[in-house]
């Protein structure tokens, strides 16, 4: 469980006794540096680093970080809001103590996520995990709703040897063959060693549809948690996979065509230890709660996707009758469906049901992403929103007048719609905050013009190796 208490200048009580005996714990361990990561808006992980021996200071003081990487875009060009962009100011970055972890494929190295708070000591309204953690505790304290969650992690394995920003898939397998494992069976062996040192629960890793895909999927925990497991995990593949000589990528979209990577997000509401999507008396087990929380997300998705599908490349992915979830619409183990209910095996519902939302990829900010699904959720758990007619099969089939019959609309084919779709918004605007959603819009429309003329082959390019 990760802390939700915002951190203090000079630390919080006990913080700096605590990063002194980890720092030393830490160097007896070989551990000579500790990165300090965030996620910007664009999606993009930042990093500082700090000596080992430095962890106390960092804990009590915090570590000095331009605000302008707010409004970075994915090419480290910056843009602006009224607020934010400018080369004045500064931030303090302050390390979760609770999850710090050695990195098992970068010897020498431990890492932990931050927070940011300004230097008066206040929450930075930047700060997309300040955000999430927020809307988590607001929600067990309003509602006595708690959450687990988990991000799925799609990533294309390339030949660090192919020349320039191309691409060449490391395996020459089919989807999800044996044959795809037997080629990078050292390779993943080590991937699950290096997670296991770490502490991460591994459920599943495999090789997925796309030309040299494979798919890790991880243990559910609290959202800020999770959140941090997915750039974690990420970390972890690229440092594993350089040692092996290959080039990984985490876009949307390695290729203009075929199937991109994905990074769909599982989540689940509980009280009082009850998980609220089993056990009830509406479809599917679900009780009334859980029913109005995925009619909450289903209905906020149009501009929920300037969140959860924030790069142009995301939209090369975002396409009919691909498993990405490009309707409105839900359905029981149903792939094509945006919303997915999943009841879990019979005999462990009470455990394993939950949502998955499907149109989000891991160009997104998990940060960004969790707190406006569960904020679009608690929208629709406050007004007892309905949930509409289910949909099985593929809503692509479906023409224009029996789709508007159920309810099903298509979601935003490019970037500009799901921008304006994220103006219209409220709900979401207000969760964030002025200087956050602004943000948002501000590095959402860089990136369309970073892009303005170019074909999809010439965006896949641009962004194969930003994520």
């Amino acid at each position: 469980m990760t802390t939700l208490a915002d951190p203090v200048p000079g630390g919080r009580p006990g913080d700096v006794e605590r990063a002194t005996a980890l720092s030393a714990e830490l160097s007896g361990r070989g551990v000579h540096g500790i990165v300090l990561a965030y996620v910007d808006t664009a999606g993009i992980g930042r990093v500082k680093t700090v000596p080992t021996g430095r962890l106390a200071s960092a804990a009590a003081w915090g570590v000095g970080m331009s605000p302008v990487f707010d409004t970075f875009l994915a090419n480290d060009s910056i843009v602006s809001t009224d607020v934010l962009g400018s080369p004045d100011g500064d931030l303090r970055l302050y390390p979760d103590l609770d999850q710090v972890v050695v990195l098992a494929g970068q010897p020498g190295w431990a890492w932990a996520p931050v927070d940011r708070i300004t230097q008066e000591g206040e929450r930075h309204p930047g700060c997309s995990r300040t955000f999430l953690r927020r809307i988590v505790a607001d929600a067990a304290r309003q509602h006595g709703i708690t959450f687990k969650a988990g991000i799925e992690v799609e990533w294309a394995i390339g030949q660090g040897s192919a020349a320039g920003d191309a691409f060449v898939p490391a395996t020459s397998g089919p989807a999800y063959s044996a044959t795809r494992q037997v080629e990078l069976s050292d390779y993943t062996a080590e991937l699950m060693a290096a997670f296991a040192a770490q502490g991460v629960d591994v459920d599943q890793i495999h090789p997925e549809y796309a030309a040299g895909q494979f798919e890790i999927s991880v243990g559910s925990l609290d959202p800020v948690a999770a959140a941090d497991r997915s750039v974690l995990v990420r970390q972890t593949i690229r440092a594993v996979s350089q040692r092996h000589g290959l080039k990984v990528s985490f876009s949307p979209a390695v290729f203009a065509e075929g199937v991109g990577n994905g990074g769909h997000v599982h989540l689940s509401a509980w009280r009082d230890g009850v998980n609220l999507h089993s056990g009830g008396d509406r479809r599917y087990g679900m009780t009334a709660w859980a029913e109005s929380f995925a009619a909450g997300v289903l209905a906020h998705l149009p501009a929920l996707t300037a969140v959860t599908a924030p790069s142009p490349a995301s939209y090369l992915r975002l396409k009919p009758s691909q498993w990405a979830g490009v309707f409105t619409a839900w359905g029981r183990e149903t792939r094509e469906s945006a919303v997915r209910v999943i009841t879990g095996t019979a005999g462990w519902r009470d455990q394993a049901a939950n949502l998955e939302v499907k149109p989000v990829d891991l160009a997104a900010n998990p940060y960004l992403a969790l707190g406006c699904l569960i904020a679009g959720g608690l929208d629709g758990l406050e007004s007892s929103a309905v949930l509409p007619e289910e949909i099985t099969g593929d809503p692509a089939r479906f023409g224009a007048e029996e789709a508007a019959a159920r309810g099903v609309r298509r979601l935003p084919t490019s970037l500009e719609e799901a921008v304006e779709e994220f103006r219209k918004d409220e709900l979401l605007r207000a969760a964030l905050g002025p200087v956050l959603a602004d943000a948002v819009i501000a590095v959402r429309l860089g990136e369309i013009a970073a892009v303005a003329g170019l074909d999809d082959e010439l965006v896949a390019a641009a962004y194969r190796w930003k994520y």
